[in-house]
């Protein structure tokens, strides 16, 4: 099984990267020495006037990336496999209902003849209709979502669609797992927050068509450097929201837990979290709206879905092209935002 295989490889790579993680850092405690010396030697004449030389951050990068991808080439490939393998697991469960060759998708045949991608596309609409009911208690946003699905199913863009939800649902699946846990640990350590926050706005404020370079290096093209790409863009908004919550739990309650000799799991689990709920559900609405403005631009590097049509209408100047398939990305956003919005006061 093709996603069985991407587990695989990817555990195994992961070994192989703990090794090459310790080379490489002893490499850059020598590379980070003679650094310093060029450095200091190099200044002086600089500002003196001495030399034309320029601070090499382009070379400097452009060998770095060689450095990664001799040495960590195993890695970026195993990690290639296994979210590839989840990628096409959730376009499997959008687009295809049981049947021979389910996973991939190549000659699929279903299992019952009712029961065809036309019919599947209808149940998952169903499925997305009666989500918005268990979050928001509010028939007409179910009423909203149905419409919206239904006028995307009528301009014929449900595949396109499906997989730009992949994309936005994976890259949601990646940066809350990784966002979450690294928002927690930094709101008990707030001086390391004040170091790890610049490093969170040069991940915003870099043109998101920087990291398309890298992932393309080390993927190449398809859903995972888009993936990628949309990863790096994205996962500051959970680090940044769940701080925001965990840190403003009033310490009234939290002193109140302590008093009662409340251990720090107990305090996280029962006070931290729930209190930081509605911001970490604003971070997962953040989420999906960032990953989903970067499916135009994934597209540049091989991804699928909605993107693909709004590039070809720009090469190609299809002015009915562009508005019809920007039209059904802006429905998406207007979905999904209403299913997630967060109720009451953050």
């Amino acid at each position: 099984m093709p996603g069985l295989d991407g587990l695989t490889g990817a555990l195994a790579a992961l070994g192989n990267a703990a090794i090459w993680i310790a080379v490489a850092l002893y490499d850059l405690v020598i590379w980070a020495v003679a650094a310093l010396w060029w450095f200091l030697k190099w200044l002086p004449q600089r500002l003196l006037g001495l030399t034309d030389e320029s601070l090499p951050v382009g070379p400097a990068s452009a060998r770095a990336f060689d450095y990664v991808q001799a040495g960590a080439q195993g890695f970026f490939d195993g990690l290639s496999a296994l979210l590839q393998g989840l990628i096409d697991l959730i376009l499997a469960l959008l687009l295809r209902p049981p049947g021979e060759n389910w996973f991939s998708g190549r000659r699929f045949v279903p299992h019952y003849e009712w029961w065809t991608e036309t019919t599947h596309s209808l149940l998952v609409i169903a499925v997305f209709v009666a989500l918005a009911w268990l979050l928001q208690r509010n028939w007409k946003v179910c009423l909203l979502v149905l419409i919206g699905f239904l006028f995307i199913l009528d301009q014929g863009y449900w595949t396109q669609t499906a997989e730009s939800l992949t994309l936005v649902l994976t890259s949601c699946l990646v940066c809350m797992g990784i966002g979450v846990p690294i928002g927690i640990f930094l709101a008990h350590r707030p001086k390391l927050y004040a170091w790890v926050s610049p490093v969170l706005d040069l991940m915003q404020t870099l043109p998101t068509f920087v990291y398309l370079i890298p992932a393309i290096v080390f993927f190449g093209l398809g859903m995972v450097p888009g993936l990628i790409a949309t990863v790096i863009f994205v996962v500051p908004a959970p680090i940044r929201l769940t701080y925001l919550g965990i840190s403003r739990t009033p310490e009234p309650l939290l002193e109140a837990v302590q008093s009662f000799g409340g251990t720090r799991r107990q305090v996280l689990w029962k006070v931290e979290l729930p209190s930081a709920i509605p911001q970490i559900m604003a971070g997962l609405n953040q989420t999906i709206m960032l990953s989903l403005s970067m499916v135009v631009i994934a597209a540049l590097v091989g991804a699928k879905g909605l993107g693909v049509p709004v590039v070809r209408a720009l090469n190609t100047v299809d002015t009915a092209r562009g508005f019809e398939s920007g039209m059904v990305i802006v429905v998406v956003a207007i979905i999904l935002d209403r299913m997630l919005r967060v109720k009451g006061k953050s």
